[in-house]
């Protein structure tokens, strides 16, 4: 063998390898999403290993909310004392809602410069892709489930959410 034919199947190995790589990588992406979408909760840590094959799920335990109760205006005996209050006005309806699929960083286009998916007052199909998450360097589509017209932006470009976090408001067609 001469050099030239030497360094010619070294560059071909490496671009095999190179091709392997990526193809084992994508396999491993395509596994993750399919994981991810097979959990009732959206954990909020994924590990996966290949070798001797682990994988890990971790969800966060916290405590359950305390939701304040509406008070109608009067006065309300507390520890011997009366105390005036108001009533507490109900927060607007913003109607129904295109949610995040997963935790991770939300954003409103393909790429950074790029235009938005959709704007206030677009009008989106059900399976359009509105959105996406970045979940552990996956790239989750975020898709309209119905067809409507974009009525609110929740969450700004670049910015965290958490499973099921509303991103959008919409009014259904």
């Amino acid at each position: 063998m001469t050099a030239v034919e030497d360094s010619t199947a070294v560059a071909e190995n490496t671009a095999t390898g190179h091709d392997e790589y990526l193809r084992i990588l994508d396999a491993i992406q395509t596994g993750a999403l399919h994981l991810l979408a097979g959990f009732p909760h959206q954990p909020s840590a994924l590990r996966v290993q290949v070798g001797e094959v682990t994988i890990e799920a971790e969800w966060q335990v916290s405590p359950a909310p305390v939701i304040a109760a509406p008070v109608a205006a009067g006065t309300v005996d507390v520890a011997g004392g009366a105390v005036e209050t108001s009533a507490v006005q109900d927060s607007p309806t913003v109607g129904a809602l295109f949610r995040a699929p997963s935790v991770g960083v939300f954003y409103r286009s393909q790429e950074p410069g790029a235009e938005p998916f959709v704007e206030v007052g677009d009008r989106v199909t059900a399976g359009q892709q509105i959105g996406i998450v970045e979940a552990m360097k996956l790239m989750i589509p975020v898709t309209a489930q119905a067809s409507g017209v974009i009525t609110e932006i929740l969450k700004e470009n670049n910015e965290p959410v958490q499973f099921d976090e509303p991103l959008f408001s919409y009014s259904p067609e």
